[in-house]
């Protein structure tokens, strides 16, 4: 008899700070060290590089904890795996985020956006992880839908410590002309709404209204900005994020996923068309590959095929031999 998989929450790593005070735990389930063997009297003997490192970015609305079932996937394949919320959910929504009538749903101004998610949360939580794992094993981001494009444009944007590439599954342009001449019309109106509700309220109260999560209003008119106009454009951004997505050399797996809607394969190219120099590997994984059914979710609960190929690609691009990037 096939015993349930453990879901149980990840050990904790180290807890990062973010620059207006709120903690976002990171969780980790780490590779074994590799073994150097010391022969008597000599100095320390070359061995094994490190496992590589993979911090997994949820999607929009998405706690960390979802993708725990994932990690241990991957952990399986040997890599060591890492998970933390994006600001305002799950282990890093505040008290007053959760709170009755809470307006900011722990953000500090309701106009915090890509910007601030880019350019200092994930810059802060990058090194609190490379505090802990130190610079040498390889590290690498992992998004899931608006993670993924998070993933791409932090390591184009390089607030932070560097990053050896990044993997996107199930994520792509949110551009309404990216879904088709039937979906379009409908895309549009809805980011249309979303923006407006999110501003006339002051936030997005998507945990009631069965979208994206609680969510400030700058980080709805960013998203619903890129649907509108297809551009990267944060507000109160400095940087130019395309022409830095369009300098962008990092290797890249983009994973397409079968009965995804709401990040269809024409979403992916879409976003992928922002990265010409990335080293690109692209897939798209099959239900049947999956021996399960797929959508934008469920792929998590069955990760297993996929956690081996992502654990291949960021085994090999982890090679001292592929030229990684520098880091931070």
């Amino acid at each position: 008899m096939t015993q349930p998989e453990p879901v149980g929450e990840l050990p904790l790593l180290t807890t990062a700070e973010l620059p207006d005070g709120v903690r976002v735990p990171v969780r980790a389930l780490r590779a074994p060290a590799p073994e150097r063997f010391l022969p008597s009297g000599s100095g320390p003997a070359p061995g094994p590089p490190p496992a590589p490192a993979v911090l997994i970015l949820p999607a929009m609305g998405t706690p960390a904890r979802f993708y725990r079932r994932f990690a241990r996937h991957l952990h399986g394949e040997g890599l060591t795996v890492l998970t933390a919320d994006l600001r305002g959910q799950g282990e890093a929504a505040t008290p007053r985020a959760t709170g009755r009538g809470a307006r900011d749903h722990g953000y500090r101004t309701h106009d915090h956006g890509y910007r601030a998610l880019v350019e200092e949360d994930l810059p802060a939580v990058l090194r609190a992880v490379r505090a802990e794992l130190g610079p040498e094993p390889p590290l690498y981001l992992l998004g899931h839908s608006l993670g993924g494009q998070l993933s791409l444009l932090y390591a184009a944007v390089g607030a932070g410590p560097a990053v050896d590439g990044v993997a996107l599954v199930a994520s792509g342009s949110v551009w309404f002309r990216a879904y088709g001449p039937l979906r379009a019309p409908g895309l549009l109106l809805g980011q249309v709404l979303i923006a407006a509700t999110a501003t006339a309220l002051g936030r997005w109260p998507g945990a009631r209204l069965g979208f994206g999560g609680n969510q400030p209003k700058g980080v709805m008119r960013d998203w619903a900005h890129q649907g509108l106009t297809g551009r990267y454009a944060a507000k109160g951004a400095t940087l130019d994020y395309e022409a830095a997505l369009a300098a962008l050399e990092l290797p890249v797996l983009a994973v397409s996923v079968e009965h995804d809607t709401l990040a269809p394969a024409s979403a992916l190219d879409h976003l992928l068309g922002k990265v010409p120099r990335a080293r690109l590997t692209r897939r798209h994984h099959t239900a049947r590959e999956a021996g399960a059914r797929l959508d934008h979710f469920a792929w998590t609960r069955a990760g297993g095929p996929l956690a081996k190929q992502v654990a291949a690609w960021a085994t090999a691009e982890g090679r001292p031999e592929r030229g990684r990037a520098a880091r931070g």
